[in-house]
């Protein structure tokens, strides 16, 4: 063979050699990369309306754009979240079946024997940080902090407390209250926060302990009347006003931010994990919608997910958990399941 063809056999052999490298990293960019060929489910373990469903429905559109493929939101109420919650952690380990809610929810079913699963069990992708309030109706009886926490002690069945139940964060809230104040309270429980606010709305009860975004547009009307916020310091929201933390009549009660997202159970393909991750790092963490939404509910954007999630969200969960249990609400007590006293 001549040096000619010696030489462009080897150049030949090296461009071979390139493209079979680059074909290796652009397939094995594809192969990282999940593309569902049919709908993905996001169960709302509460009914429509609600915080939870506010938000998957949020981000149900940018994760059809960054999908390629449908987002169908689901409502399955029922067992304060627990059913609908259920259902995905029973479903196919295959990426295809989501839910949703406050991440301190998910990591108390454990502690009331609803769901034998741990916070730990979950891959977790947040989006807001919500937050509750103590709102009365405006004709209740009740029209401070104090006033309650004396009906507490003195005539407890007068303190009614509508709530999506004992696992929402507005039935976390209500043990928080009982916790700081002493005494007792009867917790009215309905299908998820907003029926509870619309309940305490037409006094069915007198107060209601749900989280922000689902009271918002009632407190803006005047058909509910902010007493305090589960805050460590005061919140002002756009057309409502300041409302104070209820530590400045409770002291000793203790409050941690509300962390909301979508979730799936460990054990789906790591390339489920993977895509939704950087799905997370670039459409959600710049998503004009979830912005949008946050604004309008006086709630603030909080994108993050895997390791940092789960340590961002363990803390609210432990104050939860201790405080069920010290309330007389649990079936096993948390140190028992890996839940340490904060």
């Amino acid at each position: 063979m001549s040096v000619s063809k010696k030489t462009a056999w080897a150049g030949k052999s090296m461009l071979l050699a390139g493209l079979a490298a680059i074909g290796l990293v652009i397939g094995g960019a594809a192969q990282a990369d999940w593309m569902p060929n049919k709908p993905v489910r996001i169960i709302v373990p509460w009914g429509a309306g609600g915080s939870t469903d506010q938000l998957a429905r949020t981000l149900a559109g940018d994760l059809e754009d960054a999908l390629g493929q449908k987002v169908v939101v689901v409502n399955q109420p029922g067992g304060a979240g627990a059913v609908g919650t259920k259902t995905s952690w029973e479903a196919p380990k295959d990426g295809y079946t989501w839910t949703a809610g406050a991440a301190k929810d998910l990591g108390t079913y454990i502690v009331t024997g609803a769901i034998d699963t741990k916070l730990s069990d979950w891959n977790l992708y947040l989006a807001v940080v919500n937050f509750t309030l103590l709102s009365v109706n405006p004709e209740s009886k009740f029209q401070s902090v104090a006033d309650i926490a004396a009906a507490m002690k003195n005539a407890p069945d007068s303190v009614t407390i509508a709530t999506g139940g004992i696992n929402s964060a507005g039935g976390a809230s209500a043990e928080a209250l009982k916790a700081a104040a002493g005494g007792e309270y009867k917790m009215v429980t309905y299908d998820g926060g907003n029926p509870a606010v619309k309940a305490c709305v037409a006094h069915e009860t007198e107060i209601t302990t749900q989280l922000v975004a689902e009271q918002f547009e009632m407190l803006r009307a005047k058909r509910l009347k902010p007493l305090a916020a589960f805050t460590k310091t005061a919140v002002t929201l756009p057309g409502i006003g300041t409302i104070p933390p209820i530590t400045d009549t409770l002291p000793n009660a203790k409050v941690g931010p509300v962390f909301f997202g979508i979730w799936v159970p460990k054990g789906v393909p790591q390339e489920v994990t993977d895509t939704m991750g950087k799905i997370w790092d670039t459409k959600i963490k710049t998503s004009e919608r979830l912005a949008k939404y946050a604004e309008s509910k006086g709630l603030s954007v909080n994108v993050v997910w895997g390791d940092e999630a789960y340590k961002q969200a363990f803390p609210s969960t432990q104050i939860n958990a201790w405080q069920i249990h010290d309330g007389g609400k649990s079936k096993v007590s948390p140190d028992s399941v890996g839940i340490p006293r904060p």
